[in-house]
């Protein structure tokens, strides 16, 4: 069963991502080591003790749809109740709506803990403070007093709607439709797919975020808007009113995930309006300004794409635990050394002992990766000039390498695991499957991890005219310097492998930079997966190694040491091949296209 690594979560927001030095600087105002140390140790009691057994339940019987409504597994209305009556939804939400207005770190370290348990049932919150982002930085007053509140305790949920029939990532040619009324709402017609959690029965209300094209937009994706549309509306004292004319028409049949309802959306079609041709129509509200929609949804993509990363470091860490805990039960041969009675466990064959030990260290490098764009999104909201615009920058840096690399460590690492078990892996009730068919999405929505290395290399590259990528390299150096510099023999080789590593990131990013800047950018594209891989490896060896110099220094157990010169011995030789690729594999990719034809 899992249990919540409180411990490492907190070694590595504090020491790691710099959370420690923020708050001793008061960065985030009476917010003390103490409280962060509570809020923890509480998300990972709920998170293994209510939320976990439910996990398994969810997952053999998925969300089931009868005449238009959706319910969810036994036990999960329940289960949000009491998390919702525990405040979690609200951490990082604006006081004066009820929430806590706690840094982001805490947040995402808690969405770690309630995606380990169970990935299918946090995504209900993961898309309402996402909406609650959305609504707080571009909804009107009036909208903010009518659903902000209830949105922030929990009582209502969130959902984003993009996706069409017709189109997925590009936006641009949605068909979805809004309608001016004469009261200054809208009237919503059309479709949407791939709705998570668009209709439960686990909250009073459902408050849908709607991109839509007005008659009278312009082509692409100048011409989205953004409406907020709820289930049921609402009144003035904030009651529940009539049923909007928004239905689930049906849910997907999914790898994983099942229990979570992925529904398609039907918009205006008049199941729900009184019958007279004027009223039909979901009712909408305008959320930013008209053809500004993808500015304000983009609010709420970047922070779920991060959150989209954390499902990944959560499922790698529940993962490596099982297989660990397996490793240890399962015998089988006898290993090299083996001084006991009959068969090894098979934790002591080399060959399982680097397996599992890679997946620790995917596991941590991705979690450290992840908070620490958590940290600088932090730090911009609570810094200014320069030093915001710095903050912005890194975080907008480190975004797509968080989504990406810690969503393919986590079905890289949930696959390992299956290995780990064997025959038996393959077997659903040891429960190892089922991480690896949860995990499979990640990388997939919110933005393809593709999509995610297309952003990274065009767009947050050149920031700064790629002075922040720069600067970033060189904060790197410093670590791999200081490794070197400590003389300390348990590091083994790790300092010369760090930067290795370092220069083949520093000579790919100038590649690319130079590349860009001549206007050759289909070569640039063609190296742009490979080139965010070796940046998630780079910061993997990096973290780990600020982590170990941290232990070190406070007298802390080898293990981090000895994690910290696994990864710079055994995985960061890939960075070399990948940063070949980057910078010479463009012709040939170029050449072999014929061959799809």
């Amino acid at each position: 069963m899992y249990k919540a690594p409180v411990e490492e979560i907190a070694f590595t927001l504090n020491h790691v991502a710099g959370l420690a030095d923020a708050l001793e600087i008061g960065r985030f105002g009476d917010l003390s080591a103490d409280l962060v140390e509570a809020i923890l140790e509480e998300a990972g009691r709920f998170a293994g003790n209510e939320m976990a057994p439910l996990g398994e339940i969810g997952d053999k019987q998925g969300a089931r749809l009868t005449d238009g409504k959706v319910k969810t597994p036994d036990g999960w209305p329940e289960l949000y109740r009491h998390w919702r009556e525990g405040g979690w939804n609200g951490l990082t939400a604006p006081e004066a709506y009820g929430g806590q207005n706690l840094p982001h770190m805490l947040n995402v370290a808690a969405l770690e803990m309630w995606n380990s348990a169970s990935m299918a049932f946090a995504l209900a919150p993961t898309l309402t403070m996402g909406a609650i982002e959305a609504l707080v930085a571009h909804g009107s007053d009036a909208l903010k007093e009518k659903f902000l509140a209830k949105l922030v305790s929990g009582e209502w949920t969130g959902t984003m709607n993009l996706t069409e029939p017709h189109a997925g990532s590009d936006l641009g040619v949605l068909k979805t439709r809004a309608e001016r009324s004469d009261d200054g709402t809208y009237r919503i017609f059309g479709q949407k797919i791939f709705i998570t959690w668009g209709e439960h029965d686990a909250a009073d209300n459902i408050i849908h975020l709607v991109l839509a094209r007005l008659p009278d937009a312009p082509a692409g994706t100048r011409g989205i808007s953004l409406f907020l549309v709820p289930k049921f509306l609402v009144g003035d004292d904030g009651s529940l009113e009539a049923r909007n004319d928004v239905f689930c028409h049906s849910i997907e049949h999914k790898l994983g995930i099942h229990g979570s309802p992925t529904c398609t959306m039907i918009y205006g079609d008049g199941k729900y309006s009184p019958g007279n041709e004027e009223d039909k129509g979901a009712i909408g509200w305008l959320i930013g300004e008209e053809n500004k929609g993808l500015a304000c949804m983009f609010t709420m993509m970047n922070n779920a794409r991060l959150a989209v990363g954390m499902q990944g470091v959560a499922i790698a860490e529940a993962a490596t635990q099982k297989a660990v805990a397996f490793a240890k039960e399962r015998t089988q041969g006898k290993a090299p050394g083996w001084s006991g009675t009959g068969m090894s466990p098979i934790i002591d064959h080399p060959d399982i002992a680097r397996t599992l030990i890679t997946m620790k260290a995917l596991t941590q490098g991705a979690r450290a990766i992840c908070y620490a764009c958590a940290h600088a999104t932090d730090m911009s909201h609570h810094t200014e000039g320069d030093e915001a615009r710095h903050w912005t920058e890194r975080a907008a840096l480190l975004t797509p390498i968080a989504k990406s690399f810690a969503t393919d460590a986590g079905v890289d690492v949930a696959s390992l695991g299956i290995q780990v078990h064997g025959g038996m892996g393959f077997i659903e009730e040891t429960g190892a499957a089922r991480y690896l068919r949860d995990a499979r999405i990640a990388p997939i929505y919110e933005g393809t991890n593709g999509i995610q290395a297309i952003d990274l290399v065009t767009r947050k590259l050149p920031l700064s005219s790629g002075d922040q990528v720069r600067g970033f390299i060189g904060e790197l150096k410093e670590i791999a310097d200081k490794i070197s510099a400590s003389n300390n023999t348990a590091f083994g080789e790790t300092g010369d492998r760090l930067r290795a590593a370092i220069a083949a990131l520093e000579t790919a990013t100038g590649w690319l930079l130079d590349t860009q800047a001549a206007g050759r950018t289909a070569d640039a594209l063609a190296g742009a997966t490979p080139y965010q891989r070796l940046f998630g490896l780079v910061l993997t060896g990096c973290y780990l190694a600020k982590g170990a110099l941290v232990a070190v220094d406070n007298g802390g157990p080898e293990k981090r040491v000895a994690l910290c010169r696994f990864m710079a011995e055994n995985l960061l030789a890939e960075t070399s091949a990948l940063k070949d690729r980057v910078v010479s594999g463009a012709a040939s990719l170029q050449a072999a296209r014929s061959i799809l034809a």
